[in-house]
């Protein structure tokens, strides 16, 4: 009997939820895992309200207390979960550049220049340290991809997957991004910053891999991202929240409008699930919250279908959570990872 085995036969999935320092409370090491997940604490560019560099804390603390059971996978929890530690240096660099964003953004908002020489220097030393973030989460997704483990990222704010996104490129030479959110995410170096939260879509559509970007739910986007989705020749297709409410109150079914959004998939797809496509009763603390979104249901039932269509989930992000003064933000957050895990191996089975 295998290592794994023992810790399964041993590991009671109904009993107390254990906080053993793993995600969910899961008993196995990043060797037994099938999924290893990367937590990037990360929010140097967030231009509204920081936090969401303690997301995946926040979704570490709160994941041991949910229940294992998934509905659409047996024994989801044997396959193994990681995720690795939190890093400290980033943690700690994050911690010192955000200061210096926040005087950027301060600055842009009363009216000065990108190029205004006291921020230039500033600007150099963040757009260096997202380089080499970036540079740092390909490194491990490569590493971890060649192992023959699926990889999601914990962010962070929406800037952390693109290293995953970049690694998996290596691997398929072709896939679509699902993302659900609130915003396009299609602003080029927002606010001055290369790898600004706001502008992870466009940096993801360097990739030439990324043949296709899907988006759904948005509904709050600016007009340079409206031309860009206009002109992309249809490599991106946006569902925005309005049309796909007006669709459903004349009464199409959210059953029907999904199977539009997965006509619009190939094979390989790659869920960013930026926690803000949710209404904001779900997620208050979130960066940049936004009135409106979906229900957690009903984005579960859309990757669920994606899966049953046939669709291979060869890696996700899930970005954008806050902790606020309690724990519910870490809660529903702790509640999408796992659907993501769950669904992704069951995807590649």
């Amino acid at each position: 009997m295998t290592s794994k085995q023992k810790k399964i036969a041993q590991f009671n999935d109904s009993w107390v939820g254990i906080n053993n320092g793993n995600i969910f409370g899961l008993p196995f090491d990043q060797a037994e895992s099938d999924i290893v997940l990367i937590p990037v604490t990360w929010d140097v560019t967030t231009s509204y309200a920081p936090g969401t560099a303690n997301g995946p804390e926040a979704i570490l603390h709160a994941s041991p207390q949910l229940d294992l059971f998934e509905p659409d996978l047996k024994d989801a929890w044997k396959n193994g979960i990681y995720m690795q530690p939190i890093s400290l240096k980033w943690m700690d660099l994050n911690q010192s550049l955000r200061a210096k964003a926040e005087k950027c953004i301060d600055a842009l908002e009363s009216g000065k220049n990108i190029d205004d020489p006291e921020l230039k220097p500033h600007y150099a030393e963040i757009n260096k340290a997202c380089e080499e973030l970036k540079a740092a989460v390909y490194n491990d997704a490569q590493t971890l991809l060649q192992q023959n483990k699926l990889v999601g990222v914990v962010g962070g704010d929406h800037s952390s997957p693109l290293g995953l996104m970049e690694a998996l490129a290596e691997k398929y030479n072709d896939y679509a991004i699902l993302q659900i959110d609130a915003h396009a995410d299609l602003r080029v170096a927002f606010e001055g910053f290369t790898y600004s939260h706001a502008s992870i879509m466009y940096n993801a559509l360097q990739i030439a891999s990324v043949s296709k970007l899907v988006q759904v739910g948005i509904r709050d986007i600016c007009e340079a991202e409206i031309n860009l989705i206009n002109n992309s020749h249809g490599r991106i297709k946006t569902f925005f929240d309005w049309e796909l409410k007006e669709d459903y109150y004349n009464g199409n079914s959210w059953s029907a409008l999904c199977d539009e959004i997965i006509n619009e998939l190939p094979q390989h797809v790659y869920i960013s699930f930026d926690i803000d496509g949710l209404d904001p009763k779900l997620c208050p603390n979130t960066g940049t919250p936004v009135a409106g979104g979906f229900e957690l249901q009903q984005t579960f039932y859309l990757l669920k279908k994606i899966v049953d269509a046939g669709k291979t989930i060869i890696g996700f992000d899930l970005c954008e959570v806050t902790p606020g003064k309690d724990e519910w933000d870490g809660n529903v957050g702790a509640r999408v990872l796992y659907k993501l895990c769950n669904l992704m191996w069951k995807s590649k089975t």
